[in-house]
């Protein structure tokens, strides 16, 4: 027990570094603060939920002593506490007869829909700060992002900026953007993170052959309603939209999964695989693409289409 509290609070120290970084203010310091629920996540999967939750408790106390209590609860909230479940939750087992070792692992799919559902809590429990009805939210937001890049100061530079960005567009499309951000920044903190402890031997669980992940019956259906309430007024269908970006992003993952799995066997799959990544890293509208290869997966069982397809004939 003394070598998990030792490593929960060396964990927690080194998560409050990170996220305290965000205040120098640099291009690395924001790289930084994005990897900032590594350490409790390696806690918590090579060690044990109880050294992932001592780290995100001492981060937070680190935080609250130089930043203040308002500050560290917003860590806690956003970063420490969904970090400590996601960590919990990979370990998470039942016994199964026939299955490996006779244990069933919490499936991979189901952690990439909480991560796109705690992205998008964290933006959700983030909009009374700034209103509590949708007209005083969008304009205090508005505001705020004029504040931010310096447009509501005189001047021609000023005048300039706002013809090339429009602050009511940005509030508009603000909440959905830095939900979805924050879900796949935990998506691929849970995987270095399971790949750092894989490497270091920690590692209990199997490591999932992410090709195969699948989500259960209901999440369609979620983001269906999601889709749905976009056009509810007020808060509700900002919400909405927080969800559905957020859901769209995992159904991108599957996307993923799925074009892993229908280009096998081609030769240039590679330079294929090489494209689209690098498409979705630096223009992000084709993970839209993904989105909906993901959903078609969901209907017509693309990937089982796939590993039944017949390969090329052998030569005797």
């Amino acid at each position: 027990m003394a070598q998990i509290i030792l490593i929960g609070i060396g964990a927690g120290v080194a998560t409050a570094l990170l996220f305290a970084s965000l205040a120098s203010g640099s291009l690395f310091a924001l790289i930084l603060f994005y990897l900032s629920p590594l350490p409790i996540l390696i806690a918590a999967i090579g060690w044990s939920y109880w050294a992932g939750l001592i780290a995100a408790l001492s981060a937070t106390l680190c935080l609250a002593v130089v930043f203040g209590v308002f500050f560290s609860l917003a860590f806690f909230l956003c970063i420490g506490l969904p970090a400590w479940w996601l960590g919990y939750l990979a370990l998470l087992a039942r016994p199964v007869d026939g299955a490996t070792d006779g244990v069933e692992w919490y499936p991979a799919g189901r952690l990439v829909l909480w991560a796109a559902i705690i992205g998008a809590a964290s933006v959700v429990i983030a909009i009374p700060v700034f209103g509590t009805d949708a007209e005083s939210f969008h304009a205090n937001l508005q505001a705020a992002i004029e504040s931010a890049l310096g447009l509501n100061q005189p001047g021609t530079a000023a005048n300039r900026t706002r013809i090339a960005i429009d602050p009511d567009l940005l509030a508009t499309l603000a909440p959905p953007m830095v939900a979805s951000l924050s879900a796949v920044i935990l998506m691929i903190n849970l995987w270095l993170a399971a790949r750092i402890v894989k490497v270091s031997g920690q590692l209990r669980r199997p490591w999932p052959e992410l090709a195969a992940i699948t989500f259960p019956r209901i999440a369609p259906i979620v983001l269906g309603a999601a889709v749905a309430g976009i056009f509810l007024p007020g808060l509700l269908g900002i919400v909405s939209d927080i969800f559905a970006a957020t859901l769209m992003i995992a159904y991108a993952f599957l996307g993923f999964a799925v074009l892993h799995v229908i280009t096998r066997g081609i030769n240039a799959r590679p330079f294929v695989l090489t494209g689209i990544y690098g498409a979705v890293i630096l223009f992000g509208w084709p993970a839209l693409i993904l989105s909906v290869l993901g959903l078609a997966d969901t209907a017509l069982d693309l990937r089982g289409r796939a590993a039944r397809r017949p390969g090329p004939p052998t030569l005797h």
